[in-house]
């Protein structure tokens, strides 16, 4: 008996098969097994002695077999593949042997195969993937953001039901679901494959299958999850996915006999990014209808509404020129563009994110349910909206359409910096003693993408664009915060932070003695 040494992995097997059966091995003539040393992974077969069964120039299979043999080959059994040979051989002179249910061969096959698909549609269930904190970036609870699949009515009772996908991130208040979008493409260099955007956010999951499933469970994942950049790593392989350029990628796994913590996880991630970032073509598993993927994205370049600002702006030259910005795509589906108000030369400058369904409809500046909250708030303060200027960070709403209403959805940090000359024009007109952001949105649109509201809000901060910076809950989040005690703290901070604002944009300037 010659003993052939196989990699783990199905082509390896039907590569050695193959040569088997053209020298004319015999079942008992083979023991096959898995490598065991990466020495031993050459795929070669012993000569020394001479094969006993007759030999096959041509072997024939048939795509029931393959298809069962794919998933069969997953499986730890130590002893799979002398039964997929075994069975193979018995093939090539009793074409109906599969349908023998019976047989002690086809019976162990589909048990096997069984037993792998099984614990495929586990891994499609419980894997959970979790977002990988950029440099800086806090975390308000123990547990990092997840991605959730939620399924939404189907527009219609003969059509699949359609799935959205967002992030779940938990705060002190309760819970924040965000809306995840598209993963767009950088400007590659030169002759180089398409790349996400650095704005593209990275998700990572850890499974620990009891088979070797990963490849086979991968294009499930590409299909659900095809929007986003992800990773997937067990102790047998890691599994990437490209977003733009629609390709899985394979690296080595990493052995570990325990499930790592969400830290420890983003550890062992960064640690083998250098084999992530340049991986092994993962090979297509064998289908008997190949999904045509779709093409990945041209390639954008950069916007910025820089170009439509007014080379020396005043707050009509803005408002005359807002119309006519193309400097990012929300043009193209809001209703219009909504300038800020307010008196120009107005201590205080409050930023909101971006207008909500009113002000797109109105073309004004907080007069939907925020600014409802606001405007309340103000007169509990006793501060004059007269004497402020509110305006927003992006100037164009930003929306999915559900039916007959409009979602909102965070803009983009590539769509926050875009429009940020607006608001750089604005502050420059203005000259405000304080600006006063609300929300994270606003406040990365100053302060940078590495901004924690909850860390830093109500704090004093200097940037390049105005001396004092002031961050806080936007009103908004107030009004969709899970219950009556995370509202009532959220809007108390919220007082608290507007009223500090108003105090130091509105307290008459010291004179010198």
């Amino acid at each position: 008996m010659r003993q052939v040494l196989l990699q783990p992995d199905f082509e390896a097997w039907r590569e050695a098969a193959r040569e088997a059966l053209h020298s004319g091995y015999a079942p008992q003539d083979l023991d096959l097994q898995d490598a065991t040393a990466s020495a031993s992974l050459a795929l070669s077969l012993d000569t020394g002695e001479a094969p006993t069964g007759t030999s096959f120039p041509r072997p024939h299979t048939s795509q029931a077999f393959l298809e069962t043999a794919v998933f069969a080959a997953a499986n730890r059994n130590p002893d799979r593949w002398n039964l997929l040979y075994r069975i193979l051989y018995r093939l090539q002179t009793d074409r109906v042997l599969l349908s023998q249910e019976s047989d002690p061969d086809v019976a162990e096959l589909l048990r096997l195969s069984a037993q792998v698909q099984r614990e495929i549609h586990q891994m499609q269930v419980f894997v959970q993937f979790r977002k990988v904190l950029r440099a800086g970036e806090l975390v308000l609870s123990d547990h990092r953001p997840v991605v959730l699949d939620e399924t939404l009515p189907p527009p219609s009772p003969n059509q699949p039901e359609p799935h959205h996908l967002v992030l779940a991130t938990p705060t002190p208040f309760g819970t924040n679901k965000t809306e995840l979008e598209q993963c767009l493409p950088a400007e590659p260099p030169p002759n180089q494959p398409p790349a996400p955007d650095e704005d593209c956010e990275y998700f990572i999951a850890w499974y620990q299958p009891e088979h070797r499933i990963l490849p086979l469970a991968a294009p499930f994942f590409a299909k659900r999850f095809a929007i986003l950049r992800w990773t997937i790593l067990t102790p047998d392989a890691i599994i990437s996915w490209n977003p733009v350029s629609k390709t899985l990628t394979s690296a080595p796994g990493i052995p570990r006999e325990t499930a790592p913590s969400e830290e420890e996880l983003e550890d062992l991630w960064r640690t083998h990014y250098a084999e992530i970032a340049t991986p092994i073509p993962l090979n297509p598993v064998p289908k008997p209808k190949p999904r045509v993927l779709p093409m990945a994205p041209r390639t954008q370049p950069k916007q910025s509404a820089e170009p439509f600002v007014p080379p020396h702006p005043t707050l009509r030259s803005i408002q005359e020129a807002l119309p006519t910005c193309r400097g990012c795509d929300l043009y193209r589906h809001a209703t219009q563009v909504v300038p800020g108000r307010g008196p120009a030369h107005a201590p205080l400058l409050i930023v909101g994110e971006q207008p909500g369904d009113q002000e797109d409809l109105q073309g004004l500046p907080f007069v939907g349910p925020a600014g409802k909250l606001l405007d309340r708030t103000l007169a509990e303060l006793d501060i004059d909206r007269s004497l402020l200027f509110v305006t927003n960070a992006v100037k164009h709403f930003k929306f999915v359409q559900r039916g007959k209403l409009r979602i909102h959805q965070n803009p983009r940090l590539s769509e926050l910096t875009a429009c940020r000359p607006w608001l750089q024009a604005e502050i420059a007109t203005l000259k405000p003693r304080v600006v006063l952001c609300l929300g994270a949105s606003a406040s990365k649109s100053l302060l940078g993408g590495s901004f924690g509201l909850m860390r830093d809000r109500g704090k004093v901060h200097s940037t390049p664009f105005a001396d004092k910076v002031i961050a806080t809950f936007h009103p908004s989040a107030i009004l969709r915060a899970p219950d009556e005690k995370a509202r009532h703290q959220m809007l108390e901070h919220f007082k608290t932070d507007l009223a500090h604002a108003a105090h130091l944009a509105l307290k008459p300037a010291a004179t010198a003695v």
